[in-house]
């Protein structure tokens, strides 16, 4: 067999199989096969390629070059141009504007730790996860360092939780190694219910032997024998792709009993969720977990004295628990290297909105916002002006264009009244309406309500009601502080994070762009939406 000269990568997640990769698929070997090219040229099926709206992506390489919103029907003249004769189809490309930036360029400027492997590697094979440094972290720890001594690694190296809390992962895996109580559990969160936050779905998609090889470097470090993974029951290629690498893992003794002659026993399953918003915090979860409603449990006793059945539980999500791998061979100080002293490491965003890459990026933590949007997202398409970035998804704020400098870790964007979240970026040109933005988040805050405290349930009601009252120009004088108030009565009454957190997402909106709510409160028109006076049918 020849060594090939060429290598396309067809991105294949839940976007592209609605789209018809698998047709594609198809074609391109097909058409590689009929020009003579099926040993000079690799086809591989992989997560991920990074950019989103553009139904089936590929790229080949080594030229870097990224097609876009390919068919069947396209694919014989990429192979014949591109493949055969050498020509790039520049119709096709991405993007077909020929902006500053492209695709290729975005991947450079990126800083890849949890996204190393996706978009590279077949996510189905183990032995390419192998190939490309899989399981080097869990044999390192099995034969050279003590549970003691890894959650040491993961304390030192500053890593916080990608969730949105920020809780340093070392210090938890300590509390639940040293929590009494048998037997303990491992637990991943890949509930992901955040509108706009897809990034633990692609890495699941895209790398899931590494979430495997992460759970059980955590049951090794907080002496846990069993682990599930927690995910919405819509990620149907997520679920198919983890249930396969832990069944290859299982096949290889890297799960179940004595794994590597170490002593050590730990086996892992995954556990559909139902899909309810609430289920991504974590006593909601666990209650799921155990077959009960998902409700919020009352907070003290924490999961990791009193989790999952009553026991010691280590509770992370997905992009936390892959970090770890990579602290484990890389060591603790080598982690530290990157972002910044009080937020190490590197932090995974999804780009959306009025931008011209959508997709999945990673970069250093403390990373400028404008840098996210401009370098990485490409910008807005020709002749639009910037107008708001909502950070962190639904319960995130909307930052004006004044705060793009702002760089993104826990303390920067705590002193604008913001916060990391999800790590969803949603970018909004002068079109967007914020009264219309504020509504859409406050009624998906009513909808995905549990309605188990009074403040969350009616105080979620009462604001979408209030915000009504503004959109048809009706809203008496005082209806924003109104507003204001109640938001600030549900942040320290309501039980879990979704009655507290919609205070962030209104004040922000209310203080930054008071003028629309201001002109669809009187009545006089907005210049935006053009439509004070009517409310969408809801």
């Amino acid at each position: 067999m020849r060594l090939a000269r060429a290598h396309v990568l067809i991105g294949v997640d839940d976007e592209a199989r609605l789209a018809g990769v698998e047709d594609v698929i198809h074609r391109m070997r097909a058409a590689l096969e009929e020009a003579d090219l099926s040993e000079e040229v690799q086809l591989v099926e992989t997560g991920t390629l990074g950019v989103s709206g553009h139904g089936v992506v590929l790229v080949i390489y080594p030229e870097g070059i990224y097609y876009g919103d390919v068919t069947p029907e396209l694919v014989p003249t990429i192979v014949e141009e591109h493949l055969l004769k050498g020509r790039p189809v520049d119709s096709l490309r991405l993007p077909s504007a020929a902006p500053a930036v492209r695709p290729a360029q975005v991947y450079e400027r990126q800083r890849r730790v949890v996204l190393r492997n996706c978009g590279l590697i077949d996510p189905g094979n183990i032995d390419e996860y192998v190939a490309a440094g899989g399981y080097e972290a869990l044999g390192k720890a099995l034969t050279e360092m003590s549970p003691g001594q890894v959650v040491s690694e993961v304390k030192n190296s500053g890593l916080r939780g990608r969730g949105g809390a920020g809780f340093p992962t070392g210090l938890k895996w300590e509390l639940v190694r040293r929590a009494s109580g048998e037997p303990k559990y491992v637990v991943c969160n890949a509930d992901e219910g955040e509108p706009g936050t897809f990034k633990d779905r692609l890495i699941l998609e895209g790398d899931p032997h590494k979430l495997v090889e992460s759970m059980i470097l955590c049951g090794y470090a907080c002496g846990a024998s069993q682990g599930y993974v927690y995910i919405r029951g819509e990620y149907t290629l997520s679920i198919e792709r983890i249930e396969r690498a832990i069944g290859q893992a299982r096949a290889y003794g890297l799960l179940g009993e004595d794994i590597m002659g170490s002593g050590l026993s730990f086996d892992m399953e995954v556990r559909p969720g139902a899909g309810a918003y609430v289920c991504g915090e974590e006593t909601s979860l666990l209650e799921s977990l155990e077959g009960k409603r998902g409700w919020p449990r009352m907070r003290p006793p924490y999961p990791v004295t009193h989790g999952l059945w009553g026991k010691p539980t280590a509770l992370n999500n997905v992009e936390t628990l892959a970090n770890v791998p990579e602290i484990i061979v890389g060591g603790s100080d080598w982690y530290k290297s990157l972002g910044t002293s009080a937020c190490t490491g590197t932090k995974v965003y999804t780009i959306l909105g009025h931008v011209r890459f959508p997709g999945l990026v990673e970069v250093e933590m403390g990373t400028p916002l404008r840098t996210l949007v401009y370098d990485l997202g490409g910008g807005l398409p020709e002749g639009k002006t910037l107008k708001a970035v909502l950070v962190g998804g639904a319960a995130g704020a909307f930052i004006s264009p004044q705060a793009l400098d702002v760089r993104m870790d826990y303390e920067s964007l705590r002193e604008w009244a913001a916060a990391l979240g999800s790590g969803a970026i949603l970018v909004m040109d002068e079109s967007a309406c914020m009264v219309d933005m504020l509504d859409s988040v406050l009624r998906f805050f009513r909808h995905e309500s549990c309605g188990q405290c009074v403040p969350c349930r009616a105080g979620t009601d009462r604001l979408v009601q209030l915000l009504h009252h503004i959109q048809r120009g009706s809203a008496p004088a005082g209806t924003l502080e109104e507003m204001d108030r109640l938001a600030s009565v549900m942040q320290v009454a309501s039980l879990c994070p979704l009655g507290q957190s919609v205070i962030l997402p209104l004040r922000t909106a209310i203080q930054g762009f008071r003028e629309e709510f201001v002109a669809h409160m009187a009545g006089d028109g907005c210049t935006v939406c053009e439509r004070v006076g009517e409310v969408a049918a809801r």
